[in-house]
């Protein structure tokens, strides 16, 4: 145990600040401090031990400068158990500091203002702070550090408890929190700066990421495997990260890898018409597209009824009574719920109508933008891969000269946007099915077909180890849907035999990225069968 005399407290967040400092001192605890901390405490009435009468020096450069000196670093670094170090401290006439209650400069509240400026960020790079809270964590053998207010509770029960003093099982896990905080804080200082000064590198040798716990998980993909729930800070695109949950029980790991896969898809069509996507096991097994969104969600619905029981449903429309009533209509089952937004009216129907409506889960994202630039991060044993989104449809730099999302409707680039290669080209009416078709196919697992017919995906093959199964199976899947329908594919067609397939099926027109060494024998296929055939000159594996 390790009695606590001393304790420097310097805050920003000053939660809880003042009856914590309030035991210490009822504790016998000398209680130094800084700044705005000191003066809070001693408003209100709490003894204070001002920092710059321990240093005999005046904070100075507008508080920059306050604890970086050996009158601080030297009582809070002294290793209590050895001797020459206490005889350092005495000869310099220098006390020990035995706990040290710090929290930072607010850098994630400031560069999260739309309107903050570069220096104001600078400045709430807190420099004494981390020095401070590395320092007595680094020494947690003889001194306590606190970073986080929820500590503080605890923290004076243990030391009531045991006559003033901190367990060493303590304050080691209070030395491994601190260096997680400081981390986490520096991981968003790097990624600040590196957006602000060198934005061209996407990738640096050391790449450091802030990421904090939105919740723990019952369990992961099984009941066997454990599971948390991970945010970055600051994010603001609509996503599962955002939302907020209005009602139903927890979501699982599982439920959460479905919802993301749901608005992702639900994001492409965010200034299109009403749409409503269904997902299973992070697929779509319902995807349509409709003047009205009730009628969005009966055409999902009905394209695969089976596999859509127990799915995930995303609208990009606020969902309105009438709407509800569709979700909730019979035979249906529904795991979650994700909308901009829920009318009033909404609700009881959803939560009330059906017996799964008790643990429906809704979330409200708000008003759905397309899918932003960004990076995505996705685990492997031991590492880590990194890459950009996936947010463009086409190359649209050989297009248009134009790199960034949202600068093209591919309602208007039409023809110009595709490169038709078979002798028929495809009927305007095609071509629409065939862009809606293609914005779907994007977001299904690798190899991946995808059937359309009047704005409704019919048919899906998704993640086989051949891509002439996936045909077979998304025109399987289709039935009699398919005579008319037409195909995307999310990657070239290596032979003649998946064009085969699909004419076989009644399918008319097919998107494809092309650039197979067989694209020759694969547009003749389709020139031979009387099937039209646009290249995107862009893939989109999903693995």
């Amino acid at each position: 145990m390790s009695q606590v005399r001393r304790a420097l407290l310097s805050v920003s967040d000053k939660t809880g600040i003042v009856p914590f400092a309030k035991a210490l001192h009822e504790a016998g605890v000398q209680i130094i401090s800084t700044g705005g901390t000191a003066r809070t405490l001693q408003e209100a009435g709490i003894p204070v031990t001002p920092v710059e009468q321990v240093t005999g020096f005046p904070e100075m450069m507008e508080g920059r400068v306050k604890t970086l000196h050996p009158a601080i670093h030297a009582g809070i670094l002294a290793d209590r158990r050895k001797p020459e170090h206490l005889q350092a401290l005495q000869a310099a006439g220098i006390e020990p500091i035995d706990l040290v209650c710090v929290n930072l400069y607010p850098f994630e509240s400031t560069i999260a203002r739309p309107d903050v400026t570069l220096d104001e960020a600078i400045e709430n790079i807190d420099i004494g702070g981390p020095t401070m809270v590395r320092a007595a964590a680094k020494n947690h053998e003889s001194v306590a550090v606190v970073v986080d207010p929820a500590d503080y509770e605890s923290i004076i029960e243990e030391m009531q408890a045991s006559g003033g003093a901190i367990s060493l099982e303590t304050r080691r896990r209070l030395a491994a929190k601190a260096f997680a905080h400081t981390a986490f804080y520096d991981a968003q200082i790097a990624a600040y700066l590196r957006q602000q000064f060198i934005p061209e590198t996407l990738f640096p040798q050391e790449f450091t990421v802030a990421l904090r716990k939105a919740q723990e998980l019952r369990y992961g993909e099984n009941p066997h495997q454990q599971a948390a729930f991970y945010r970055f800070p600051g994010f603001t695109e609509p996503s599962i990260a955002t939302a907020r949950q209005l009602h139903g029980k927890e979501l699982s790991y599982n439920n959460l890898l479905d919802c993301d896969a749901a608005l992702e898809l639900v994001k492409e069509f965010a200034t299109d018409r009403p749409a409503c996507v269904i997902i299973k096991h992070t697929n779509p097994c319902g995807v349509a597209v409709a003047d009205t969104l009730p009628e969005a969600v009966e055409r999902a619905r009905m394209a695969d009824p089976v596999s859509a029981f127990g799915g995930i449903m995303a609208l990009n429309r606020p969902v309105d009574a009438e709407t509800a009533e569709k979700i909730t209509a019979p035979n249906t089952f529904f795991e979650c719920l994700i909308a901009p937004a829920f009318a009033e009216d909404a609700l009881p129907i959803l939560t009330e109508k059906k017996k799964w409506g008790a643990n429906l889960r809704l979330l409200e994202v708000g008003e759905l933008t397309p899918p932003q630039e960004g990076l995505i991060l996705r685990g492997l044993t031991g590492s880590v891969l990194v890459q950009t989104r996936d947010v463009q449809l086409l190359n649209l730099q050989i297009l248009t000269g134009k790199q960034q999302p949202g600068t093209y409707d591919l309602r208007d680039l039409k023809r110009e946007a595709l490169t038709l290669v078979t002798k028929r080209q495809p009927t305007d009416e095609e071509l629409e099915q065939l862009l809606f078709a293609w914005k779907v196919v994007k977001h299904v697992k690798s190899n991946a077909i995808v059937l359309a017919k009047d704005w409704v995906i019919v048919g899906v093959g998704a993640g086989q180890m051949n891509r002439v199964q996936s045909v077979r199976l998304a025109c399987e899947a289709a039935g009699e849907r398919a005579k008319g329908s037409v195909l995307a594919s999310d990657a070239f067609f290596p032979f003649p035999d998946n064009v085969e397939a699909a004419a076989i099926a009644g399918v008319t027109a097919i998107i494809q990225p092309g650039g197979s060494v067989k694209d020759h024998e694969v547009i003749a296929a389709a020139d031979r069968l009387g099937l039209a055939m646009v290249f995107t000159g862009m893939r989109h594996f999903r693995h």
